[in-house]
């Protein structure tokens, strides 16, 4: 057996006791997700039309992210809208901004590994940037989507009778908090990831305008970025979203 195999064991064995029935369900909505990722590539390199792609597979990961990660089907529901239409607003800053940094494409770094290789593999770099990009920055609008939905099913449920906008303030109280997390989380998942690139700029002499200019640096800091953005826009906007869809249909135990 790999680690990596007892690893996954390890997981699944620790979400199954911690989260019982949705800890079973978020675990495979990972390995769903870890496939279509893989998908997502596979039909990249066949030739299949990026944008198509992005637009087929954003709800689909949306949908397994969050239905099967809530155990309630209308703050699901609601997430869902919100976290999409957040991904939409994203995308479309995130085709804007790729275009002006034109950092598309490989490294320096990469020139001894592609020594030898087809520099026109027939796949457009930038909009592959773009792909990755709104990937990248799938998880944090979900994950913030769904705490902020959580959170307010349990002040509902708590308090049936609640307005609408003391909902939505301890709903921006709540958002505070899920934005600081985040943030954090996404800047040291970065730095994490990046550890040792930043090690070779430092060993390297690399000037700041160069790392500054070096494009897998800037595209780590774009989708930083994005996913910043993307978190920032989540919290408001999953908190009216939740806020209205609760008070119009109460809140229910279990699914319904």
């Amino acid at each position: 057996m790999s680690t990596l195999t007892a690893l996954i064991i390890v997981l699944a064995i620790l979400m199954t006791i911690v989260g019982g029935e949705t800890g079973i369900r978020s675990f495979f909505s990972v390995l769903i997700n870890t496939m279509l990722l893989i998908l997502v590539a596979i039909l990249i390199s066949w030739g299949i039309s990026i944008p198509i792609l992005i637009l087929i597979f954003i709800p689909l990961k949306l949908v397994t992210i969050i239905f099967l990660g809530t155990h309630d089907y209308t703050v699901a529901k609601n997430s869902f809208y919100a976290a999409f239409l957040v991904c939409l607003i994203v995308s479309v800053l995130i085709l804007g901004c790729q275009w002006l940094a034109q950092a598309a494409g490989m490294g320096p770094e990469a020139g001894e590994v592609l020594v030898g290789l087809s520099q026109m593999p027939g796949l457009s770099y930038p909009m592959i940037a773009v792909a990755v990009a709104i990937f990248s920055s799938l998880g944090a609008i979900a994950e913030a989507a769904v705490a902020m939905s959580s959170g307010l099913l349990e002040i509902k449920k708590h308090n049936p009778n609640i307005s609408r906008m003391n909902l939505i303030a301890s709903g921006n109280r709540i958002g505070s908090d899920v934005l600081g997390t985040a943030m954090n989380t996404i800047l040291f998942g970065m730095f994490g990831s990046f550890l040792s690139l930043f090690l070779w700029y430092f060993r390297l002499n690399y000037s700041m305008g160069e790392v500054l200019n070096e494009k897998l640096f800037v595209n780590e800091a774009l989708i930083i970025m994005y996913s910043l953005i993307g978190v920032l826009l989540t919290v408001p906007l999953s908190t009216i979203f939740l806020s209205r869809g609760m008070n119009k249909n109460g809140v229910k135990d279990g699914s319904k």
